[in-house]
C-alpha cells in the first residue's frame, strides 16, 4: 500500500510516495508559489505526477498553522496568506482525490511515533527546536487533537509570567526561550560578557552575526560562552518537559529541529533540569530522551501514513 505525502513549507513544497514502513519511494521538491492559488495548483501537480507513476491509496498533505478540529479549515498560517481558508476541499478540487489534512509539526511527531525514535512506545511528546518550538503529543497511540484542534502547541506554553514577546502575541511562551532564535539570542547576549563572549564576540564581529552552526561550532569545541548560552535553553526545556511530564506523562521526549543536531550535548543539561523539575523530585519516574531520526523527511512520511489510516 502506498501512500502520498506533502509537506507545504514556507520555501519549499516537499511531496513523496511513503510506503508502509515510512520508506520514501520517489520524491519532488518544488519553491511554494507566494500566491495561495498557485500554491493549491502545485500541490494538485504533484498528487497527479504520483498518481500517474505509482498505485496510490491515500493522499496527506501537511502545513503548518492551526487547524480545525475537523481538519479542514486553515484558520490561521504563519507563512502563507490562509485565514479561515477551506484548505482542505481547494486541494481536494485541484487534487481530484480525498486529502488528509495536518499541521506540520503534529504529522513529523506521528512519523517519529510510528517510524522513528519513538517506535514502540504508546506515549510520546515531540519538540522541535527551529525558528519556534513545534509540538506533538501522541497519548495511548492516538495523535491528541484537541477540542478545537489546536492541542499540541507546546512552544507556546508560557514559560516565565510577563516576559519576552511573542509572536502569538502573549509574553514569556516556551520558545521564546528554547528555540533556535532563542540560542542565537542568548548567544549574542554573551558576545558582550567580559569573562565567557571571546569566542561569540570573534564570530559577530568578523561577521557581522552570529548564526546558528557558528554557535554550533563553538559549543562542540568547548567555548565558555556558547556552552552557556546552550545551558539557558536546556534549562528553559528540561523546565517545562518536568510540568509536560506531570501533564501527560509520556515514556519518551524526541528532540527535533536544528539544534537537535547538537545531540548528546544537548540532552544532558536538558535531562539534569528536567530531573529536578519532576514533580516527586529528582526520584521521580521519568521518561527518557532521544534524537528525532527523520530529518527533515519526518512530515512528508508521518502525513502520508496517517492518510492512510494506519
Amino acid at each position: 500500500m502506498l501512500n502520498i505525502g506533502i509537506d507545504i513549507g514556507g520555501t519549499k513544497i516537499a511531496g513523496g510516495v511513503v510506503s508502509a514502513d515510512g520508506s520514501i519511494l520517489d520524491r519532488i521538491r518544488v519553491d511554494t508559489p507566494t500566491d495561495t492559488d498557485e500554491l493549491a495548483a502545485a500541490v494538485g501537480d504533484m498528487v497527479r505526477h504520483f498518481r500517474e507513476t505509482h498505485d496510490v491509496t491515500a493522499v496527506g498533505v501537511a502545513a503548518a498553522g492551526f487547524l480545525d478540529r475537523t481538519r479542514s479549515v486553515m484558520r490561521h498560517a504563519p507563512n502563507i496568506d490562509w485565514v479561515e481558508h477551506p484548505l482542505r476541499s481547494e486541494l481536494e478540487a485541484r487534487a481530484g482525490i480525498a486529502v488528509t489534512l495536518e499541521n506540520d509539526a503534529n504529522a513529523a511527531g506521528w512519523a517519529e511515533y510510528r517510524f522513528g525514535a519513538g517506535r514502540g512506545t504508546s506515549d510520546m511528546i515531540m519538540l522541535t527546536l527551529g525558528t519556534g518550538v513545534g509540538g506533538a503529543v501522541i497519548i495511548d497511540g492516538q495523535l491528541l487533537i484537541g477540542g478545537r484542534g489546536a492541542a499540541g502547541e507546546l512552544g507556546h506554553v508560557r514559560f516565565e509570567r510577563d516576559g519576552r514577546p511573542c509572536g502569538c502575541g502573549l509574553r514569556g511562551c516556551l520558545e521564546q526561550y528554547a528555540s533556535g532564535r532563542a540560542l542565537q539570542r542568548e548567544a549574542a547576549d554573551l558576545a558582550d560578557d567580559p569573562e565567557l563572549g571571546a569566542g561569540l564576540a570573534g564570530v559577530r564581529d568578523a561577521g557581522g552575526t552570529i548564526h546558528g552552526d557558528a554557535i554550533s561550532r563553538l559549543i562542540l569545541a568547548g567555548d565558555p560562552g556558547a556552552l552557556e548560552a546552550l545551558r539557558r535553553v536546556a534549562t528553559a526545556l528540561g523546565e517545562t518537559a518536568g510540568g509536560f511530564q506531570a501533564a501527560f506523562d509520556p515514556e519518551i521526549f524526541v528532540i527535533g529541529g536544528g539544534v537537535a543536531q547538537l545531540g548528546e550535548t544537548l540532552l544532558a543539561p536538558v535531562r539534569e533540569r528536567y530531573r529536578a523539575s519532576l514533580p516527586g523530585g529528582e526520584n521521580a519516574a521519568g521518561a527518557d530522551f532521544a534524537i528525532a531520526t527523520l530529518g527533515n523527511d519526518a512530515g512528508l512520511i508521518g502525513v502520508a501514513d496517517l492518510a492512510g489510516g494506519r
